[in-house]
């Protein structure tokens, strides 16, 4: 992984995740939850953040393609072929919704198919090709990427999470904090979805983090890119490496603004001690 790559005459970027949890209808496929993806464009247009590079997860879209196929276990027969072109379909698909929202919105967005620039080896990120994404941030384009399944010089192929994207590219582009969206308040003490007694924890340094990773190790996983555990887990390097994350609810309106505006905000901040 480089580290360091300036890009030049502009501020430090900001990276802003969204989970694909805030915007898709989890418990429908392929149903985008379009007045989320409306609200996010206005309140980003509103901000006025740059340089800013947006990426999305997929959730009612690419994970159940890729889990029925198994993409993320890598090639084990010829079926699998058809499933990562319809897990990557499923992705641009999305993809498609919110940079429609966002240039509805007359931000300049452009999308940038992860499959189509990134190889991953054993699933981590092996090789980027960054500059058209660098180029784009220099005249002012809103790069959008997204979950993907990516070819892999071990397996074949693999997904690709959002995640692990954010936070290499967090790193290798020097970027002055990352903003994650989700559909809950933060990081809790347990799933605030299913216990009542979940407390929301406002800050943690990278030991604590740590710590909070061990804890979430035996948690059920209901997706192929890890859930909580897998953002837990790609967040750590990011934030080792001085980079400030902060995670908020984004189907609340106005959290995204605020996260990006620098506002105070109900959330969970992740930064080095």
């Amino acid at each position: 992984m480089k580290e360091g790559v300036q890009i030049t005459q502009l501020q430090k970027l900001t990276l802003l995740k969204l989970g694909g949890s805030a915007i898709t209808v989890k418990e429908r496929p392929f149903t985008p939850d379009k007045r989320v993806i409306t609200r996010l464009a206005e309140e980003i247009k509103r901000a006025d953040v740059s340089p800013l590079i947006l990426v999305h997860g997929g959730g009612s879209f690419g994970h159940p393609v890729a889990k029925q196929y198994q993409i993320d276990e890598g090639y084990k027969d010829s079926s699998q072929i058809m499933g990562f072109s319809k897990t990557h379909q499923a992705m641009t698909m999305l993809n498609r919704f919110v940079v429609d929202s966002l240039i509805h919105h007359d931000i300049p967005a452009i999308a940038v198919p992860p499959s189509s620039c990134i190889t991953t080896k054993s699933g981590r990120i092996e090789s980027f090709e960054e500059r058209p994404l660098i180029k784009m941030l220099e005249i002012g384009f809103l790069p959008v990427l997204y979950g993907d399944a990516v070819l892999d010089w071990d397996a074949g192929f693999r997904i690709l999470s959002g995640d692990q994207i954010v936070s290499y590219l967090a790193i290798s582009l020097d970027a002055g904090r990352i903003i994650i969206g989700l559909d809950v308040d933060g990081l809790y003490t347990a799933d605030p979805k299913t216990n009542s007694s979940a407390r929301l924890i406002p800050y943690l340094t990278p030991t604590e983090l740590k710590k909070l990773q061990q804890k979430v190790e035996e948690a059920k996983v209901t997706d192929v890119t890890g859930g909580m555990l897998g953002k837990i887990n790609e967040l750590i390097p990011a934030v080792e490496h001085g980079i400030h994350v902060m995670i908020v609810n984004a189907t609340k309106p106005n959290n995204i603004y605020r996260a990006l505006k620098g506002q105070t905000v109900v959330g969970t901040i992740i930064e080095r001690a």
